[in-house]
C-alpha cells in the first residue's frame, strides 16, 4: 500500500529559460498567499487514521495529523516531530522510548499528553479495521505514558520500530474526540501537523491551511487544495485545462512518457521510486489457485517487459522480486525461477496437479488507479493465450475493491504498494507475512523466521541475507507475483517550486513543500 524510495537518482527540474531573473525565486505578490491546487487520482478511504492503510489516506495523515517521528526530504531515518526525542534504551529493541514536545496543542487548544500518544496507538490496535493499519504494529505489546514520556514494549526485538512510530499509523489524535474503540465518522479531523483541514468534499476535494499552532520539524508553506480525479485521463484534463497547479499520481503513461523536458510552462521532477505493483493469489483451500503448482504456471507465463512497455509506456521497470531495486536485499528471484514465458512449464505443472485446463479464476482491480485496467487486460490476454487458464476480469470502485481482497473474495487482485518506510521490511510482513495487510491467506513458517530475524538488526545493512533468503521462498511458494516498480513523476506550473521534494519514497507527501516562486 504505502511509497519507499531510499533515494532520489534523478531530477529534471524545468525551468523557464526566458525572464528568469534573481527576484522570480521569491513569493511573487500575485501569488503570495493564494492556494496551490494539487491534482491527483489517489483516493481517501478514511480520515481516521485507524482505518486507512493506503496511499491517499496516509497523504493527507502527512498533513493533518502529527507523529513522534518523521523523514527529511531524501532521508531514511526518521527525526523528531512530535517527539523531542526518541531512543532504544542502552541498545536494547524490546523497550522504544520517546519524550513528547510540550508545546504542543489540538484545534480544541487542549495540550497534547503523553496519554494522547498511548491513546492513539492502542485504538489502532483494538480497532483492527479491515482496512487499517493494525498490522504495522504487530510487534506492539504495550504502551505506557508518563508525564512527556512514552514507552513502547515490543513482543519481540524490531529495529523497525522507529520506523513504523513515523507512519500514519502514529498519527496522534485527541483522546477527547475520537473513541477509543470504534472509528470516527463526519469531515472533520483534529491533528496537530502542519495544515488543518477546513473542507472536506468525499471523493472530490480536501482544503489545507497552514496550522498556526503547528510545533515540529517543518514549516508549512501556502495553502493546500488537493482535488480527487476519477482516473488518469480525468487528471489529464484537469492538469490541461489548468483547473491545478501540480499533477501527481498518476497522469496516463503516454503523458508521462512524452513529457517534454524543455517546456517553459511546466516544472518536471522525475525519480526513481520503491514504489511497486504485485499480483497477489488468494491462496485459501476455496480459491482455485490454493494449488502452489497453479501459481507457479501463473508465473512462467507473465511477461513484464511487454507489460512495460506496452501499458505503461516505459514509465515503470519490470520488476522480478518482492524488495524493489535501490533497497537493501533486492533480488532477481522471480527471474533465476522463471527465467523465460514457458507455456510447456506451465502446461507440465498443472497436469502434475491434476486440475482441470483452462483454470478459471477472478481477477479484480481498483477503477481508477492508473492503468490497472489495460493491465488486467493485458494480463488476460497473457495467461489466456496459454490456452491454459480463463480469466473473468472485473474492477471494482476502491473501497469495494479493498474490502473484497481483505474479506478473501477475489481469487487474484493487483494492488500497488506504496511502501511505509525506507526498509526492505514494508515489503516482508504487510505482504507476506502471516496475516498480512494483503489477505492472500499465506502462511509459511520459514519466512515469518526471516522477517523476525532481520527484525533483530539495528544495522539495517546486515539484513541482505534474511530477505534474500525470503524473496527465494516467495518465488518458490507463489503467493504473489512482482510486476513492475515504478518510477514518480510531479509536474508543475513554472510558478510553482518544491515539486522536487513532493514525494521522495519515504513515505511522506510533503505539501508544505510546494511554494509560489
Amino acid at each position: 500500500m504505502r511509497s519507499v524510495r531510499m533515494r532520489i537518482l534523478v531530477t529534471l527540474l524545468v525551468l523557464a529559460v526566458v525572464g528568469v531573473g534573481g527576484w522570480q525565486l521569491l513569493p511573487s505578490q500575485q501569488n503570495s498567499g493564494a492556494t496551490i491546487t494539487v491534482g491527483t487520482t489517489d483516493t481517501i478511504t478514511s480520515l481516521d487514521p485507524a482505518g486507512a492503510y493506503d496511499a491517499g489516506s496516509w497523504a493527507l495523515f502527512s498533513n493533518v495529523f502529527q507523529s513522534l517521528l518523521t523523514y527529511a526530504p531524501g532521508g531514511v531515518s526518521p527525526v523528531p516531530d512530535a517527539a523531542r526525542s526518541c531512543s532504544f534504551p542502552k541498545g536494547a529493541l524490546t523497550t522504544y522510548t520517546c519524550e513528547l514536545r510540550d508545546d504542543l496543542t489540538f484545534p480544541s487548544g487542549r495540550k497534547v499528553t503523553a496519554e494522547d500518544v498511548k491513546f492513539s496507538f492502542d485504538r489502532v490496535k483494538k480497532i483492527n479495521a479491515d482496512v487499517g493499519p493494525a498490522s504495522l504494529l504487530s510487534t506492539l505489546k504495550s504502551v505506557d505514558a508518563a508525564g512527556q514520556k512514552v514507552t513502547f514494549h515490543l513482543t519481540t526485538p524490531d529495529a523497525t520500530f522507529p520506523f513504523k512510530v513515523a507512519t500514519g499509523a502514529g498519527s496522534i489524535v485527541d483522546q477527547t474526540r475520537y473513541p477509543a474503540d470504534g472509528l470516527r465518522t463526519g469531515t472533520s479531523v483534529d491533528g496537530t501537523g502542519p495544515y488543518t483541514l477546513t473542507s472536506y468534499t468525499k471523493g472530490k476535494r480536501v482544503h489545507l491551511e497552514p496550522n498556526s499552532r503547528y510545533k515540529g520539524a517543518v514549516k508549512a508553506g501556502a495553502p493546500v487544495e488537493l482535488r480527487y480525479y476519477a482516473d488518469p485521463d480525468a487528471l489529464e484534463k484537469g492538469w490541461k485545462a489548468k483547473d491545478i497547479d501540480v499533477a501527481t499520481r498518476q497522469l496516463p503513461p503516454a503523458v508521462l512518457a512524452a513529457l517534454n523536458a524543455s517546456d517553459p510552462e511546466m516544472r518536471v521532477s522525475e525519480a526513481d521510486s520503491s514504489d511497486t505493483r504485485n499480483l497477489y493469489f488468494n491462496t485459501r483451500e476455496s480459491s482455485p489457485l490454493n494449488s502452489t503448482d497453479v501459481r507457479r504456471a501463473v508465473a512462467w507465463l507473465i511477461d513484464r517487459e511487454q507489460l512495460a512497455a506496452t501499458v505503461y509506456d516505459g514509465t515503470v521497470d519490470p520488476l522480478y522480486s518482492l524488495i524493489p531495486a535501490g533497497l537493501t536485499g533486492h533480488t532477481t528471484s522471480f527471474f533465476d525461477t522463471y527465467p523465460e514465458r514457458s507455456s510447456q512449464k506451465a502446461r507440465k505443472l498443472l497436469e502434475e496437479a491434476g486440475v482441470s485446463i483452462p483454470v478459471g479464476f477472478t481477477y479484480g482491480y481498483g477503477l481508477g488507479s492508473g492503468a490497472a485496467a489495460a493491465e488486467a487486460k493485458e494480463l488476460k490476454r497473457q495467461l489466456e493465450a496459454s490456452g491454459l487458464f480463463k480469466v473473468n476480469v472485473k474492477g471494482y470502485e476502491w473501497t469495494d475493491f479493498q474490502k473484497r481482497w481483505a474479506s478473501g473474495k477475489l481469487d487474484a487482485y493487483a494492488v500497488g504498494w506504496v511502501a511505509d518506510y525506507p526498509d526492505p521490511d514494508t515489503y516482508a510482513g504487510p505482504l507476506v507475512g502471516t496475516d498480512s495487510t494483503m489477505n492472500t491467506g499465506y502462511s509459511s513458517k520459514t519466512v515469518d523466521r526471516y522477517i523476525t530475524d532481520s527484525q533483530q538488526y539495528a544495522d539495517r545493512s546486515q539484513v541482505a541475507d534474511d530477505f534474500k533468503n525470503l524473496q527465494q521462498a516467495i518465488a518458490d511458494d507463489v503467493p504473489v507475483i512482482p510486476l513492475w516498480q515504478r518510477k514518480e513523476y510531479v509536474v508543475t506550473d513554472a510558478d510553482i517550486g518544491g515539486g522536487q521534494y513532493l514525494a521522495d519514497g519515504n513515505g511522506v507527501f510533503r505539501l508544505w513543500a510546494l511554494n509560489w516562486i
